[in-house]
This record gives structure tokens, C-alpha cells and sequence, in this order.
């Protein structure tokens, strides 16, 4: 980092479904998001599946929660849960 450089991080937030919690201190989350096709102009759903650390019990399948990125927790676990909704 030079004096130039401001050391401002970007973390990316989403809003999920919480839809497993079979593992230990880990949640898998389902994220939504809306497209629209560029010809037909109809707009359809993708999903997506992140896992995220976390080391309470309090939320469960169902749970609507805020989630950002993190450092690398383990091979594929980069997300961290904040809270829920």
C-alpha cells in the first residue's frame, strides 16, 4: 500500500435462505436472483448455494440471514454469516 492507495475494503453482502445445517459450524445458504433474457425479454430465477461459518446454534433451516465474504476458512468456505433477519 503506498500513501496514494486508501485502504478501504470492498465485502460483498447477500440475503439467503439458510437450507442445511447438518454441518458442524457450517451453514449452506440459497441466494436468488432475478434475470432477464435478453431476447425474450421473460424473467426467470437462478440460485445459488454459499457456505458460510458459523458457530452459534441459534438459526435454523429457514432462517432468512446476511452473510458477507471473508478470508478463506477452509476449501470452500469463504462467507461469514452476520445476522439474522
Amino acid at each position: 500500500m503506498t500513501k496514494d492507495q486508501p485502504n478501504n475494503k470492498i465485502s460483498r453482502r447477500f440475503n439467503g435462505v439458510v437450507v442445511s445445517d447438518g454441518m458442524e459450524n457450517t451453514l449452506s445458504v440459497k441466494v436468488d436472483n432475478v434475470k432477464i433474457h435478453p431476447t425474450y425479454k421473460k424473467r426467470y430465477t437462478t440460485s445459488k448455494n454459499y457456505l458460510c461459518d458459523y458457530r452459534k446454534d441459534d438459526i435454523k433451516v429457514g432462517d432468512k440471514v446476511i452473510f458477507e465474504e471473508t478470508r478463506p476458512i477452509s476449501k470452500k468456505k469463504r462467507w461469514r454469516i452476520i445476522k439474522k433477519v
